[in-house]
Order: C-alpha cells, then structure tokens, then sequence
C-alpha cells in the first residue's frame, strides 16, 4: 500500500511541478528577472519556512543538530540545482511548457536517478535483483518517451511559420532553448542529490517526532535556501545590469496583482516537492527511483497544459502524432517504475 501511496504522492507533486508556470503568464509589465526573484522568495524561502514549521516538531533544533559537514553539502548541492532551476525559466521561455519540460526533465530524470546509487555504492545490487532491472526499464522507457518529445519539438520547428510559433510561444527558439535545457537538466538533478546528503536532517526529525510523511521538509529548508542564493544573486544582477529594478515601484505595472500571482507560481512550484518529500518517503529501499516518476508525472502534465494552451497550433497531424506518442510513453513508465517497486516491496 505503502508503495502505491507513494506513487499517487508523485503524482501530486509532479502535477503541481508541471503546472506552476502558468501564474507566471498573467503578471504584466514585469521582466522575466523580476517575477522571477519574487515568486523565488516564495517558493525557496517562505514556503519551505512555513511548511517546515508547521509539520516538523522544533524544526530549528531539528536543523540545529545536524552536523555542519551534511548542513553545509546539503546547501552546496542546493547552490549547483539553483543553476538549474534559474535555466529552467528559460528553457519555459524559448521552448514552451511541453517542450521544454520534456527534453529537460528527461535529462534530469537519468542524471537524478542514477547518481545516488552510483554514489551510494548499491548500483551493482540494483542491477542483481528482478525489481531493480525492472525500475531500470522504466527509466529507459521514460528516456525513449522523451527523445520521441524532442523529436516531435524538431518537427514542430520545421513544419510551422516564424508566426504559427510565436503565437504558441512568443520567443520560441529551438537551438537557444534545447542549449539552456541540456544545461539545466544536468544540474536540475543535484535536487535529488541534495535529498540523498540530507538524510541525516530527515533522521533528526523523524527522532523528534516527526510524521515520516513529513520527515524532507526540514531538508528541503536547507536545500531550497542555496537555490535562493543561486537565483537572487543572478537575478538582482539582472535587475541591476536591465534597470528593471523599477518594476517592483512603477505605478503603470499592477504590482499587487503581479505579487499575487507570483505568490501563486511559488507555493504551487513548492508543492512539487512537499509532495515529492512525502513520495519519496513511501519508496523504501528504491526511494531513489521515485526521481524518475517525478519526472514523469511532470512531462506528462505540461504536455497536457501545453496541448491545453495551443502551443502545438499549426502543427501537422505527424508532429502531433509524435508528441502524444511521447507523452503516452512516459506516462507509460511511470507504471513500469511503479511494478518495480512493487517488485522490491
């Protein structure tokens, strides 16, 4: 039960991973680095403050205890995925929400599945047991699901007009944008690292009582402060270098209604990892394996916002055909990643 709970779980978190960029397309008047920086203290400094709080007992002697060397890597691999995450927008920006969470995810779904193991030294005995080369597969499926997505982004960028992908996606450019998501997949995936080092701070809160649903909130605390660090510095400099710092006092913007929604953006990016702590604490001894239903989930569901939001328009009936095959095979290994651990139960 357990195993399925934590697949529902990472459902969840993948839905509101692949649907917090929407409130961003309804704040006007600002720069990409201005609605950015803000909806990051959102999502990276007040929404992790408060959910912590709120679920995990003495949450200050919690992160008090642990020791300063798993503080500290916790925080470094939080910095590196902050990289990844301030690319991330970008990708959003030059390929739209399919495309670009497809062929980044996709990246970040291999390097963040496979590295723990590797690190943890237990890649070996994965690959010995039934339940863990079916967990593989999945991965593979899902890796298959993405270069058929990618696949269909090279169709769309051939077959539609200079207007047809600009009404879809107003700056859409497939070379700029596939540069920035491999960047970002990359290191998107030191989040699923960052986890794996922040184990013993999930240990100290399950020791102070702690429901073990809740157990990574404290760690995402640690984590999501060095993703704060990483996109406040670049995006102040932004601010700075563009003059776009009077977007947060020019009366002409309707700034109230651009906070708010930027407030939304945030805690709904949040989510995907409350959501995700809680999956992953459901996956036993494969928990690693929950990065790739992740990333699945999140693929499948901005693939839909994406068909949702028309920006696939004027695309043929092949690149169509191309991108639901895609989408459908990723979904697809959600479930094969689902059987191996079920395997491994």
């Amino acid at each position: 039960m357990s195993i399925f709970l934590g697949v529902i779980l990472h459902a969840l978190g993948g839905f509101a991973s692949g649907s917090f960029y929407l409130p961003y397309k309804k704040v006007n008047g600002w720069a990409w680095e201005s609605y950015w920086l803000v909806g990051g203290l959102f999502s990276w400094l007040l929404a992790p403050i408060l959910i912590g709080y709120l679920t995990v007992p003495n949450l200050w002697g919690v992160l008090a205890q642990a020791k300063t060397e798993t503080l500290i890597w916790t925080y470094i691999w939080g910095i590196l995925w902050g990289f990844g995450g301030l690319t991330f927008g970008l990708a959003m920006r030059y390929l739209g929400l399919s495309l670009g969470m497809a062929v980044t995810l996709g990246l970040c779904a291999v390097f963040g599945t496979l590295v723990p193991p590797i690190w943890e030294g237990t890649f070996g005995t994965l690959l010995s047991t039934t339940s863990g080369q079916v967990i593989m597969l999945g991965l593979l499926v899902c890796v298959v699901g993405i270069l058929i997505c990618g696949r269909a982004g090279i169709m769309k960028e051939r077959s539609q007009t200079t207007e047809e992908k600009q009404a879809g996606v107003a700056e859409f450019d497939l070379r700029k944008g596939l540069m920035v998501a491999v960047f970002s997949g990359v290191l998107s995936a030191c989040m699923s690292f960052g986890l794996t080092a922040g184990q013993p701070i999930a240990e100290l809160a399950a020791q102070s009582g702690t429901n073990p649903l809740y157990v990574n909130n404290a760690i995402l605390v640690v984590i999501l402060l060095g993703g704060l660090t990483t996109n406040a510095i670049w995006t102040i400099y932004l601010n700075i270098k563009n003059k776009t710092y009077t977007d947060y006092t020019r009366v002409s913007a309707p700034i109230l209604r651009n906070i708010v929604f930027c407030a939304l953006a945030g805690f709904t990016w949040y989510f995907q990892f409350f959501f995700y702590g809680m999956g992953d604490s459901q996956m036993g001894e494969y928990r690693f394996s929950g990065w790739t239903l992740h990333m699945a989930f999140i693929i499948a569901f901005s693939s839909m916002w994406g068909l949702l939001l028309h920006e696939w328009r004027g695309a043929n009936r092949p690149t169509m055909r191309t991108i639901s095959l895609g989408i459908l095979i990723v979904v697809l290994s959600t479930v094969v990643v689902g059987v191996g651990n079920y395997l491994g139960s």
